[in-house]
């Protein structure tokens, strides 16, 4: 759910699912805050950044705005200077990591340069919330069409999951996210993939993928 400048709006649903995944209310739940994303997105510049992180986006809010317990900060550019004694702690004490959207691909090399990936069979208990590429970072791959950062690049990410993410399906004003662009995209895709709107999440639990929609999404498999 949410946009790539970090303004996700709420379904109900998906609300209820975090509650249900986290087994606590949002207000006894500690969060970890990732931005990383937006820096490798043209579209995105500090004002998003800081929108996104102090929850003031007008239309939707945002993921910082959520009543958590406590919430923090972690900027993935940062890690490789500091001691991974100092911050992993932080890491695994969090119950939540809400990672923004941005670019997919740059989040997945921070990920990786920063030891956080390396982390994540270590955690299996703390829920990831992703918006847009957030979610898309977890993919094996986003489609040409997706990658902004290094445009002749890769367009590999962590293959965390086995299925590829069209978002924001038919988002007012963009339409290369209308429903058609994302069936192209879809016959390029080597495995499943999902193209969810704004009210629409995925919930992978244990291997088990599970839409979550008060909106539209359309799941292919270019396989057959």
């Amino acid at each position: 759910m949410g946009s790539p400048t970090g303004a996700p709006t709420r379904p109900r649903g998906c609300h209820d699912r975090l509650v249900g995944l986290l087994g606590k209310p949002l207000a006894e739940s500690n969060a970890l805050f990732i931005p990383t994303a937006q820096w490798g997105q043209p579209a995105c510049t500090p004002i998003s950044v800081w929108k996104s992180t102090a929850g003031q986006w007008a239309d939707a809010g945002g993921l910082c705005d959520l009543s958590w317990s406590s919430i923090g900060v972690l900027e993935l550019t940062a890690l490789p200077d500091i001691d991974p004694q100092r911050w992993q702690p932080w890491v695994r004490d969090a119950d939540v990591l809400l990672v923004d959207g941005g670019e997919a691909v740059y989040l997945g090399g921070w990920m990786r340069r920063s030891g956080l990936a390396g982390m994540l069979p270590a955690l299996p208990d703390t829920v990831w919330v992703g918006v847009s590429a957030g979610s898309m970072v977890m993919t094996p791959r986003i489609g040409r069409e997706f990658v902004d950062w290094r445009p002749d690049g890769s367009d590999e990410t962590l293959g965390v999951v086995d299925f590829s993410i069209f978002p924001h399906l038919d988002y007012p004003g963009w339409p290369d996210n209308a429903l058609e662009r994302a069936r192209e995209w879809a016959t390029r895709m080597p495995g499943p993939a999902y193209a969810i709107d704004d009210q629409t999440a995925i919930s992978v639990v244990d291997g088990a993928v599970e839409v979550v929609s008060e909106g539209h999404w359309e799941f292919f498999d270019s396989r057959g």
